[in-house]
Formats: structure tokens, sequence, C-alpha cells
């Protein structure tokens, strides 16, 4: 069974709180329930953390590599920051998508580049709390079309 780690970033346990203008209501437990029961009806087995800190989150993509065959990563505020997010993600070389709830190339410059961005196989942004279940679906038919099986 294939197995894919959910990395939520900073900040996104206060989804449902925190600029709901932007992030909208949906809480994360709600979003990880949805993780769920999509993971349930892929057939593939999920582990979800979330975490504020940096070297948290390193050290989860560093534990992925022997544990798990994908990564959906929503690296929040890090996306744009962390050149050691993204070193981790290179150094494990397992498929990795980036997702965001916002369309981080319609918000402030900053926000407009990614560091993660080289490193993975996709990015999804801009609908909502869907791009988390967009991009577990992208990843699992990724690994299935790399192991030579469908959905």
């Amino acid at each position: 069974m294939l197995s894919v780690l959910v990395l939520h970033g900073p900040n996104l346990n206060l989804l449902g709180l925190r600029e709901p203008e932007i992030y909208g209501h949906t809480t994360l437990d709600d979003v990880n329930q949805g993780l769920q029961r999509q993971a349930d009806h892929l057939g593939v087995k999920l582990e979800i953390l979330q975490s504020n800190h940096e070297g948290a989150l390193v050290d989860a993509i560093h534990s992925a590599r022997n544990r798990h065959q994908g990564l959906v990563i929503n690296a929040g505020a890090y996306t744009h920051t962390s050149v050691a997010l993204r070193d981790a993600i290179a150094g494990i070389a397992i498929p990795t998508v980036e997702v965001h709830l916002s369309n981080i190339h319609r918000r402030e410059s900053f926000r407009h580049h990614s560091y993660m961005a080289a490193v993975v196989v996709g990015q999804i942004c801009g609908f909502g709390v869907n791009s988390y279940y967009l991009g577990l679906q992208a990843l699992v038919h990724h690994l299935q079309e790399q192991a030579g099986t469908s959905l």
C-alpha cells in the first residue's frame, strides 16, 4: 500500500480563524479529515503533521525517506524563505507536491517565489482547501504511473 506524508507548515493550525477572507473558514482538522477520507478512497496510507517549526518539518521530511513513497506539503511562509526545506525535499528524492490554499502568484510579490518549486513534481495553488485534495490525488496518480499501476 502506498504511504503519503502530508505536512502543514506554520500558522496552518489557525485555519478557520486566520484571515478567513484569504484562507476560508475550514479548520485544519476539517482538512485532515477530508484528506483521510480521500486517502481511504484512493487506497493509500496517510500520515499528517503540522508544525510551526522549520526544524521539525525538516526532520519529518528526512524521516519520510524510508517510510513514505510521496509527500504533500504546504510549507506556508517557509515556501518563500526556507532553503532548508527545499534541500530536505531534494535530499530525500521522493515525489513531492507543493500545495497552497491561496494563489501565491496573485498575492504580495514576496510570495511569488517558491524555493521548493524546482524540486517538486508539481505545485497546486489557489483552490482553497481543494488544493490539498487535488495535490493528494495528483501525487497518488503520479506514484501509480511510476509503479505502472492505475487509479
